[in-house]
């Protein structure tokens, strides 16, 4: 049986099946699952533990002695196989299928690596895993995933969120469950079973130069020239990493550059807002910045910031700060030439 990281917790509900095989790439989820079976099966009774590391040279034979015999202690026990490569070789393809031909009594297997391919995916030893017990198949979440992801996490910590603060948060968040996940868990301690609003996650964040890195990507937006530099020199004072700037400042240029192509083949504005979904606080900066750029001024932004991460990779000649100063006063509408104000 194949399931999803958020249908797990009812599956243990129903009782512990003998092998769990758990992959994916989102390196959080992996090992927020694999927390879940832990913890259900001590809760079971499967006291001793045990954990194995598939490196160069592991003794698969030992795998399989190890499951066969008895407990030392007859208590129910909690095999972890780690594969980190997703690579098991034939010695190991083959043990893992007989292990799933027939589970051991009072034994629950568990199996965790990385990414897998289709191709692994469809090999004899995982289907065997698949067929004796329950895989957790997690993948990357996609844009659209993240406002049910926070929705869900918020709500089983008792957390009920006000207008605009999922959004607030997908919006700051996205692309890091991990830090995510403690926001939610912050909130959760401070505020517990109550709705929480965006005055509370904006006096809250746990990462102040994030939020004020976001800060300067609105400014630019809002077209206020004298706003980005004043933010940009704090966050220089207060030694920000010039990559988390340019991170925030180089996914709004990319918007913009789609969008602004969309509104140039005729699309109206709020149209195309609502295709890329935009949440609704921050179409009015949006729909400020599309009438105030060009597709070929959105395009220069794109431009400037490729060469800016050029720069900070030291592959070409530069400053980077004055870079980011002249991507982000351009997209605050400072033509070309005119950056430094």
């Amino acid at each position: 049986m194949q399931i999803n990281p958020d249908q797990l917790a009812n599956q243990l509900k129903r009782g512990l099946a003998p092998v769990y095989f758990v992959y994916g790439e989102e390196l959080f989820l992996v090992e927020e699952s694999l927390r879940a079976i832990r913890d259900a099966a001590h809760a079971a009774g499967y006291l001793e533990r045990q954990v194995l590391t598939v490196e160069s040279g592991f003794d698969w034979n030992s795998l399989f002695v190890s499951a066969q015999s008895l407990s030392l202690f007859s208590e129910r026990r909690l095999i972890e196989l780690r594969l980190p490569t997703g690579k098991p070789g034939d010695a190991g393809a083959k043990v893992l299928i007989e292990i799933a031909a027939q589970p051991p009594a009072d034994t629950v297997l568990i199996v965790s690596c990385g990414k897998l391919d289709r191709q692994t995916r469809e090999t004899k030893w995982a289907k065997a895993l698949e067929s004796a017990g329950v895989v957790v198949a997690i993948y990357p979440l996609e844009a659209a995933q993240w406002p049910a992801w926070i929705r869900g996490r918020m709500e089983r910590k008792g957390l009920k969120p006000g207008p605009g603060v999922v959004d607030l948060l997908a919006h700051l968040m996205e692309g890091n469950l991990l830090a995510c996940a403690q926001e939610i868990d912050k909130l959760a301690m401070l505020f517990g079973a109550r709705e929480v609003g965006l005055d509370d996650i904006e006096g809250n964040l746990s990462d102040n130069a994030r939020y004020n890195v976001f800060a300067l990507a609105d400014a630019s937006l809002r077209g206020e020239p004298a706003t980005v530099a004043r933010i940009l020199d704090s966050l220089r004072g207060e030694g920000v990493e010039p990559i988390l700037i340019l991170w925030a400042l180089a996914r709004e240029a990319r918007e913009l550059a789609q969008m602004a192509s969309m509104v140039a083949a005729g699309q109206p504005v709020m149209r195309v807002l609502d295709a890329r979904r935009v949440w609704a606080k921050r179409k009015p900066l949006m729909s400020a910045a599309l009438k105030r750029l060009s597709p070929e001024a959105a395009q220069d932004l794109l431009r400037r910031a490729a060469r800016t991460d050029r720069i900070l990779k030291g592959r070409g000649a530069g400053d980077v700060w004055q870079e980011l100063q002249c991507l982000a006063l351009s997209m605050s509408g400072l033509k070309p030439g005119t950056c430094a104000i």
